[in-house]
């Protein structure tokens, strides 16, 4: 027994723990270091990645995409001429159908009783309430440009919006069905959790599946997302915020509406959300110019302002503007334009003028952009 013990020591010595001690703490620092090393090339590749493909992007823009805007400006009060609530929802309906099929970037809405007490807050409470259209108007216009999967989230139940389902849809390009790829979606961030340093999760409507986008955002805004790409096999997508613009911008592609109140026919090019301005503005009368023998200079715009009148025209909205010093309207514009010459009806309705204007004024502005 003496002798096994002898040949058999399993203990090691206060000098041999301590080598070994030693050791183990360098293989571990060895592994942090290979971890470290591992995640910084990942990171600078995917750092990489983006880059090359920021770049790509900007080398197509000006080629593919659209790099101006088309607004149009009318007073919300045309809604007071409708004789039920149901017709002033359809009269809106019919804005929006008209906006859409021109491709009109921004709407904006403008008060044309103006005075210092004007207000664009408030809600509409019935038929013969003066006062309440513009934000009416307003509510129903953002609500149908509001793809459908994502109108749950920013539309709780309201008066205003009824019978908005007796409008016929838009079914312009962001309105998407959950099995259309596109490379770009509307979606609303969700508050579910993501592990450290990731960014949140958007419901761009594509049945379960999320889109993990590049940065950590509030829950419950409204972003637009390019999807890097589509896998129906994966849970969750990846992609990255970008401007509501650049659909339009990068793409080509019509990307819906802004919506707009101004207090007043001025406040509409005062409060102009372009830094530019708008620097083509053509004003919509019976006692304009015919439009038919009008040459335009429709070559070297960013921004196209078309601005409708409401029952008794252009001239009351002016007239009734304290901050506009001017008594002419056609001053306000570079063209100043009858779209319907020889109209066979005493009165033509803001909304039919829309649609008739955009169909006569469309092919006069095929230069634009180009430059």
């Amino acid at each position: 027994m003496g002798k096994e013990k002898e040949e058999i020591n399993y203990k090691r010595s206060p000098e041999e723990r301590k080598d070994w001690k030693k050791i183990h703490e360098e293989r571990k620092a060895q592994k942090r270091k290979w971890k470290e090393e591992k995640l910084l090339k990942k990171m600078e590749k995917e750092a990489k990645r983006q880059k090359e493909e920021q770049e790509e992007i900007t080398e197509e823009s000006p080629k593919q995409g659209r790099q101006y805007t088309v607004s149009i400006a009318l007073p919300g009060s045309i809604l007071d001429n409708a004789q039920s609530p149901e017709l002033r929802t359809y009269l809106a309906g019919q804005i929006a159908r008209a906006a859409v099929i021109f491709n009109i970037d921004e709407i904006i809405i403008f008060d044309e009783i103006f005075s210092k007490d004007s207000t664009i807050e408030g809600e509409f409470k019935g038929v013969g309430k003066k006062g309440q259209a513009n934000v009416q108007m307003a509510r129903i216009l953002q609500y149908l440009e509001c793809p459908q999967y994502l109108r749950k989230s920013f539309f709780p139940h309201h008066k205003d919006l009824q019978y908005a389902g007796i409008l016929n849809p838009l079914d312009s390009p962001h309105h998407m069905r959950g099995e259309d790829e596109s490379p770009y979606r509307e979606g609303v961030v969700t508050n579910k959790p993501v592990k450290s340093g990731r960014g949140s999760l958007v419901n761009c409507g594509i049945g379960k599946q999320d889109v993990q986008i590049d940065k950590l955002l509030t829950p419950g805004i409204r972003v637009t997302v390019k999807i890097n790409q589509y896998d129906s096999s994966r849970r969750i997508l990846k992609g990255r915020v970008v401007s509501p613009a650049a659909p339009r911008e990068e793409g080509g592609l019509y990307w819906g509406y802004s919506i707009r109140l101004a207090k007043s026919l001025g406040a509409v090019f005062t409060e102009c959300p372009y830094k530019e301005g708008y620097d083509l503005a053509i004003g919509t009368s019976e006692k304009g110019d015919n439009v038919d023998s009008v040459e335009m200079d429709t070559s070297n715009f960013r921004h196209a302002l078309i601005v409708f009148g409401g029952v008794q025209g252009l001239e009351a909205s002016l007239e009734s503007d304290e901050a506009l010093d001017i008594e002419d309207p056609s001053l306000l514009f570079q063209y100043y334009l009858n779209t319907c010459p020889n109209q066979g009806s005493r009165t033509i309705r803001t909304e039919e003028a829309i649609l008739i204007s955009l169909a006569s004024i469309r092919p006069k502005l095929q230069g634009i952009g180009k430059t």
